[in-house]
């Protein structure tokens, strides 16, 4: 492995669940490595549901079953001359380890490595896992009980993380997802001005809800967005605001 090119380590992370993890884990990866050109691994810590492999799984199902995904594959693959990125399962207390001997196994190593980790921080080994974390996002809602447990689960990485030598974490960004968009924005503006006076970082783009963060492809769908082996449908990520949160990602992470 080239030892002079270092991988950024990143993790969508809460306590709570339902939020959007593994969804942002899954769009983020197919985003920067199928459309960007950046080499991508994901390590799928999520012990024992391992969601993102089981979504890998239905997506191959799902293109091999739907004619516009199948070619849009095969042109991907073919124009992009690389293959899919890997998932790899593993469970988060050897999680570090196990990308360590993943990248040493490779010629050249991935840009960037997603880590979709437990809603715990109770999970044995997690603070240790998000300790080698370069940065970690945490995506809320407009939910008093999501608030409350994100900023809880900040402010304990702050207190206990950030103080350790060994940490790596070089950001901790919050960010808006499932925005309603009949919701009243002064209820995001109160949260949000809570949540900065706090001292946390909030990314200024907002993901609005759309049913597409719920489902994956069908077999009668012409545009891809939630999948492991195609990128979101441009028009789709910018319908949402996806769009927006990618490039402040990009900046954040300065890749």
């Amino acid at each position: 492995m080239d030892t002079t090119h270092k991988p950024l380590f990143i993790a969508f992370a809460s306590q709570k669940g339902g939020v959007g993890k593994s969804t942002f884990s899954a769009l983020a990866a197919s985003i920067l490595h199928y459309r960007l050109g950046y080499q991508v691994a994901v390590f799928d810590c999520d012990f024992p549901q391992y969601s993102l492999k089981k979504m890998r799984d239905r997506d191959l199902k799902i293109i091999m079953e739907n004619e516009a995904f199948k070619r849009m594959a095969q042109k991907q693959f073919m124009t992009l001359n690389k293959k899919a990125y890997q998932i790899i399962n593993c469970k988060v207390e050897t999680a570090l380890n196990e990308a360590e001997r993943f990248m040493e196994s490779l010629i050249v190593p991935p840009d960037v490595v997603f880590f979709d980790l437990p809603g715990t921080v109770n999970t044995p080994g997690i603070l240790k896992t998000l300790m080698g974390m370069h940065y970690i996002f945490s995506p809320i809602t407009a939910d008093r009980v999501v608030v409350e447990s994100t900023l809880s689960f900040t402010q304990a990485l702050n207190d206990i993380i950030m103080k350790n030598e060994e940490c790596s974490i070089k950001s901790i960004q919050l960010f808006w997802n499932q925005v309603d968009r009949r919701e009243k924005s002064p209820l995001y503006d109160f949260y949000s001005n809570f949540i900065e006076s706090l001292g946390f970082s909030l990314m200024k783009s907002q993901v609005k809800d759309s049913k597409r963060f719920r489902k994956e492809g069908e077999a009668n769908e012409s545009s891809p967005f939630r999948s492991t082996l195609l990128p979101a449908d441009q028009r789709l990520m910018k319908a949402c605001h996806l769009d927006m949160f990618i490039e402040e990602f990009l900046k954040t992470i300065k890749l």
